[in-house]
């Protein structure tokens, strides 16, 4: 399903060039459940950002679903994106003045799906995430937990072929992490391919491989 090779990401500020990432060689099969773990400043979410296309490697190439990602255009990927990856990250990323059903539908929307049926998927999800009673709460009327759970179903909506999570639980109390990774753990065994970056070992767990990062090169990379 992905295949990295030799990834390299460096930034450059003035005449000062950080390399973040310094060749990176990873795969993951479709079905997949991979936990990402390494020190913070290690390049776990880096390269999380390369894989999932929301950034572009220095050096390197990236293949997904047989797909050679440097040659799409910038309009090709974001298609791509949109199409095929679902996205979590530790800061929920909802809008505000949307609706849980809304926000959940919003990918749904921009792939010019007809709002009756993209409005089904979403309520479908927000069912999935156990907040099918909370379709017309804003963001302000839902807990920390509740909102990140609206975001795995906004991920999850359209059915992706990979999930993203970035820190998933990061801003979350236990009690509230436990049901985000419950959720995960379910989604990966009905089928779901799962790259998640975590600090956390405990939940790190769920993930049925560990793939451990430090100062920009994989250093370990085992069942869980």
């Amino acid at each position: 399903m992905i295949q990295a090779k030799d990834i390299v990401k460096s930034f450059t500020d003035g005449t000062v060039v950080t390399h973040v990432l310094k060749g990176i060689t990873f795969a993951a099969d479709q079905g997949e459940f991979v936990a990402i773990m390494g020190r913070s400043g290690a390049g776990k979410s880096t390269f999380l950002y390369q894989i999932s296309l929301l950034d572009e490697p220095t050096s390197g190439e990236i293949v997904i679903d047989g797909k050679e990602t440097s040659r799409m255009s910038e309009r090709e990927k974001m298609r791509f994106r949109l199409s095929e990856f679902g996205y979590v990250f530790q800061d929920y990323a909802l809008l505000p003045e949307l609706t849980a059903l809304e926000n959940t539908a919003l990918p749904l929307y921009m792939q010019n799906i007809p709002r009756a049926i993209a409005n089904e998927k979403a309520r479908e999800a927000l069912n999935r995430v156990g907040l099918g009673e909370r379709l017309s709460n804003l963001p302000s009327q839902l807990s920390g937990g509740e909102q990140q759970r609206v975001s795995i179903s906004r991920a999850i909506a359209h059915a992706p072929a990979i999930l993203f999570a970035d820190e998933p639980t990061a801003n979350l109390d236990k009690e509230s992490s436990g049901v985000v990774m419950n959720i995960f753990k379910e989604l990966h065994e009905g089928g779901q391919t799962i790259i998640m970056v975590t600090h956390e070992e405990e939940y790190a767990r769920y993930a049925e491989r560990l793939v451990k990062i430090d100062d920009g090169r994989i250093i370990a990379d085992a069942k869980a």
